[in-house]
C-alpha cells in the first residue's frame, strides 16, 4: 500500500483534542429552549436590586451579604488607592508587586480573624490552590468534606498528598476516616458554611476529633465572614472555638466587597506558604482598588454590627416563610437559602419564571449538587427590604405552583 494512503488513514484515526468541544451542544439546546440561566448581563452595580436588560430585578443572587459593594465609604477607599497607587502592580508580591497597603491589609486580617499572621492572594480560588497544595506533600493525608467547595477539591489535586473524603457534615465518617491515617501527617479542611447547602460545619465535633488523632484543621470561611459570630468573625466564632482553628481562609468577594481572598494562621506557617504557595509567588499581587475596599469593609463590619443584625432577620424572615410556603429547602440556616425543586430542566425553567417575575435567582444542577437534587440557590443582604422579600416570596409561590413544586 502506497505510504501516503497509509499515513492518510493514520491521520483519519487520530483523535482531535477538540472533538469535546463540538459535542458538547447543552448550552445551545437551553438557549434555543430560553432557559439556559447563565452568564445574564447585569447592568448595575451588585446591590438588592439590578438592571437586566433595562429592567428592575430583584436580586437574591448575589454574595453581598452585607450589601457592602456599593457602600460610599468602600468606593471612596478604592477610589483613592487608584489615585496613588494606579490600577495594578505590574508584578507578582514575591518580587516587585507589594505594596505598604498589602501589609497593612495582611496585618489588619490577622487581628481582625485573632491569628498571628496572614497572607492575601488576588482570588479566593488560589488561595485555596496555594494554601493546600504547598503545604501536602507526598507523605501527607489530606481529608475533606464531599461538599467542600471546588476550590478545595482542586487544592488537594494539585498537591502529592493522598487525599480522602467523607460524607457531608458527618461526624462518625470522619472519626472513619481519620483513624484509617492516624499515624500519618494529615489536614482536616472543611467549609464553614456549605455554599449550596446553606449549612453550618459542625466544627465543635470537627475540632474534637482533629485534637484526638492529631490532625490539623483548616476552615474555609468564605461564606461565614461578616455574617456568622458575634462580632462577623466567622464559624469560628459563632462556635466559640477560635483557638482551635489552626488555619482560616476567607474571601472578598462575598461580605468583604471586593476580589481576592487571605489565609490566616500561625506566623511560621504564613512564612511557609509565602515562600512555596505557587498560586501565591506566581500570580500577579492583588490590585490597589482592591486592598483598599477590603480595608474599609472590615472597619465597617466592626463598626456597623446592625448590618449583620438586618441581615440575620431578613434571613429568618426567608427561612420560616420558604417552609411555610411548602418548600423544600433541606438544612439550610443561613443567608444561603436553597429552594430544592428536583430536576435539571425544572430548576432551569423555575428561574426563568423567576426572571419574568422581577427576581434574578440563580440555579444549581448535578454535578454540582446530587443528580434530582436540582435547586435554585438564593441568598440574602442586609440591604433587602421586607417589600423586597415579600415580591420574592410572591413569586415563589406563583412559580411554584404553576411547576407543580409545591
Amino acid at each position: 500500500m502506497d505510504s501516503k494512503v497509509v499515513q492518510n488513514k493514520q491521520m483519519d484515526m487520530r483523535k482531535d483534542v477538540f472533538e469535546k468541544c463540538f459535542k458538547f451542544t447543552t448550552a445551545y439546546e437551553l438557549q434555543k429552549k430560553g432557559v439556559y440561566p447563565y452568564f445574564r448581563v447585569i447592568e448595575s452595580a451588585q446591590g438588592p436590586e439590578v438592571i437586566m436588560n433595562g429592567k428592575k430585578l430583584i436580586m437574591i443572587g448575589s454574595n453581598n451579604y452585607l450589601g457592602l459593594t456599593n457602600h460610599p465609604k468602600v468606593k471612596e477607599a478604592a477610589i483613592n488607592a487608584i489615585k496613588k497607587y494606579g490600577t495594578g502592580c505590574a508584578g507578582s508580591r514575591f518580587l516587585n508587586g507589594t505594596l505598604d497597603i498589602h501589609i497593612e491589609l495582611e496585618e489588619k486580617l490577622a487581628k481582625f480573624m485573632r491569628k498571628e499572621s496572614a497572607l492575601i492572594f488576588s482570588t479566593g480560588f488560589q488561595v485555596n490552590l496555594g494554601v493546600i497544595s504547598s503545604l501536602i506533600g507526598k507523605d501527607d493525608v489530606v481529608i475533606i468534606d464531599k461538599m467542600d467547595h471546588a476550590s478545595i477539591v482542586d487544592g488537594c489535586r494539585l498537591s502529592f498528598g493522598e487525599v480522602k473524603r467523607y460524607k457531608h457534615n458527618d461526624i462518625e465518617d470522619l472519626e472513619r476516616v481519620l483513624k484509617e491515617c492516624n499515624w500519618k501527617p494529615k489536614l482536616v479542611i472543611v467549609d464553614g458554611v456549605f455554599s449550596m447547602e446553606g449549612d453550618i460545619a459542625k466544627l465543635p465535633e470537627v475540632v474534637k476529633l482533629c485534637k484526638k488523632y492529631g490532625a490539623r484543621l483548616m476552615v474555609d470561611d468564605a461564606h461565614g465572614i461578616g455574617v456568622l459570630g458575634q462580632t462577623g468573625r466567622g464559624t469560628s466564632e459563632h462556635f466559640g472555638v477560635e483557638e482551635d482553628i489552626d488555619l482560616v481562609m476567607g474571601t472578598y468577594s462575598k461580605s468583604l466587597a471586593s476580589i481576592g481572598g487571605f489565609i490566616a494562621g500561625a506566623r511560621d506557617v504564613i512564612n511557609y506558604i509565602k515562600h512555596f504557595g505557587r498560586a501565591f509567588i506566581f500570580s500577579a499581587s492583588p490590585p490597589p482598588a482592591s486592598v483598599a475596599a477590603v480595608s474599609a469593609a472590615i472597619d465597617i463590619i466592626e463598626n456597623e454590627p446592625e448590618r449583620r443584625e438586618q441581615l440575620w432577620r431578613n434571613t429568618n424572615k426567608m427561612l420560616k416563610s420558604f417552609r411555610e410556603l411548602g418548600f423544600d429547602i433541606g438544612v439550610a440556616e443561613t443567608p444561603i437559602i436553597p429552594v430544592i425543586v428536583g430536576e435539571d430542566e425544572l430548576a432551569f425553567k423555575f428561574v426563568m419564571m423567576l426572571q419574568e417575575e422581577g427576581i434574578f435567582a440563580n440555579v444549581a444542577v448535578s454535578p454540582a449538587v446530587p443528580p434530582g437534587k436540582a435547586l435554585i440557590r438564593t441568598s440574602y443582604m442586609a440591604t433587602h427590604t421586607d417589600e423586597h422579600l415579600d415580591r420574592v416570596l410572591e413569586a415563589f409561590k406563583k412559580v411554584g405552583k404553576a411547576l407543580g413544586v409545591i
